[in-house]
């Protein structure tokens, strides 16, 4: 639990909205107003914008195919942060999704800024990428080291990430000296899937097996400090790996003689005081071939991993009477969840995007209590949102009622070992960044 322990979260801004400007035509959300524009504050409206391409980006809200939702904790302003961007690159039915968990004393500002960029630079590939001029070997299609196409995105993926780091670094705005953001993303080209993960945040995705039970099946590793590889390289760049006293089972991320920062990811964006020392970042890249039994994908922030087993997300989601309310059902689900099992604990920030990968169907005729008395007894939860309906909008989940969950033992099992994170030279030291960053660094910042 908890990304940065010795850095101070940013100041909570009680009803206001802290919006950095960043200058750019591409990603500019307004709404016409009799003619005239203004600006919209992002965390409160369900706003499509246009992106590159004439793409519609979300950054909250629902539509056909998409539930989102995030909700502030109790450190401070909210840090997380997502989009969907639909119709990506211009292709109509292709979505990028992301969820962006900022930590330190910019730690929002650093997931806005990524948020808001990350999807133009690979959207700017995306013209590259055509499944009609890739030759493919039919009978290795699924096999990653024989698809062609996962590798053009691979690369895709890797240089945008390296690019957004790059840019981040050069943007004195924005303190990124110790404050960074993690970043789980996918694209969906028709049946193809593609995720790039960076730090602890997390995507699954359901699906049904043999018996057409829904499983739950992890598509991303967590990238916490403790696992074998990413303990080697942080130990090998002279950066210490422990954990404290009071959260013994909490592995951080820290400076060879100081104690700080305490960086509970091996891979983020930003932190530059740490890329010296072990921290990348150089996303995890998977594909998936998506087929008739894959159902939706939940991209969430770690604050609902903390307390909510994979399993429990896809029940919740796959209980919903409301495609629209089912990010919100799930993050109300985890903020119970932190209060039951860390009544002591400050509840963490969530954020939660689920992408349906059907079309939806009419509403089947369950009841409301029928469906929730599925979801774990949680009537009294799902019966206090505001499920007006709406004959011109059926967002009904069309699937999985009466269905029985196939438990999982460990999700993780399948997704133990990673692809290299092809950080070639990335973790060399670098001593004129550290000094040009210790000349920047703000009198107010503490670590």
């Amino acid at each position: 639990m908890g990304a940065c322990c010795t850095c101070q979260r940013g100041q909570n801004f009680e009803g206001k909205h802290h919006n950095h400007n960043h200058n750019n035509n591409h990603h500019n959300y307004y709404e016409e107003n009799n003619g005239e524009q203004k600006e919209i504050e992002d965390d409160y409206q369900s706003i499509v914008g246009r992106g590159d391409l004439g793409a519609n980006v979300r950054l909250c809200g629902f539509s056909k195919f998409v539930s989102m939702y995030s909700q502030q904790g109790k450190k401070g302003i909210n840090q997380d942060a997502m989009t969907v961007w639909e119709n990506f690159g211009g292709q109509k039915g292709m979505f990028f999704c992301g969820v962006f968990d900022g930590h330190g004393p910019s730690g929002h500002k650093v997931a806005r800024y990524v948020r808001d960029f990350l999807p133009s630079k690979i959207s700017s590939y995306n013209n590259e990428i055509s499944t009609n001029s890739i030759r493919w070997d039919v009978e290795k299609d699924d096999d990653e080291a024989y698809n062609p196409y996962f590798a053009a995105w691979k690369d895709k993926f890797l240089k945008s990430f390296k690019e957004m780091d790059q840019e981040l670094e050069g943007d004195g705005s924005i303190e990124s000296y110790c404050s960074g953001t993690t970043a789980v993303t996918l694209v969906k080209q028709g049946e193809h899937l593609i995720v790039g993960n960076l730090g602890d945040s997390r995507a699954i995705i359901c699906t049904r097996d043999d018996k057409n039970e829904l499983v739950s099946q992890q598509l991303t590793v967590d990238l916490k400090p403790n696992l074998p590889a990413e303990y080697e390289r942080i130990r090998s760049c002279e950066g210490r790996v422990m954990a404290m006293e009071e959260e013994p089972s909490v592995y951080r991320v820290w400076m060879p003689d100081q104690d700080c920062p305490g960086l509970a990811m091996a891979r983020a964006f930003g932190d530059f005081c740490l890329k010296d020392f072990g921290l990348i970042s150089v996303p995890e890249v998977y594909y998936r071939k998506l087929t008739e039994k894959d159902e939706f994908i939940v991209l969430a922030t770690d604050g609902l991993w903390d307390v909510l087993s994979n399993d429990e997300v896809i029940r919740i989601v796959a209980t919903a009477r409301k495609r629209s309310i089912a990010a919100r059902l799930v993050v109300h689900h985890a903020v119970r969840a932190w209060k039951y099992k860390y009544p002591c604990a400050k509840i963490d920030d969530c954020a939660v995007v689920c992408l349906f990968l059907k079309r939806q169907r009419p509403l089947l005729t369950k009841s409301l209590s029928e469906v929730t008395e599925l979801s774990l007894n949680y009537t009294e939860l799902a019966s206090s949102q505001n499920n007006t309906p709406n004959s011109k909008i059926d967002d009904g989940l069309d699937t999985l009622l009466n269905y029985q969950l196939k438990e999982e033992k460990d999700p993780n099992v399948a997704f133990a070992t990673g692809l290299n994170d092809g950080s070639g030279n990335d973790n060399n030291k670098s001593s004129s960044r550290h000094a040009r960053y210790l000349s920047r660094r703000k009198s107010a910042m503490n670590f």
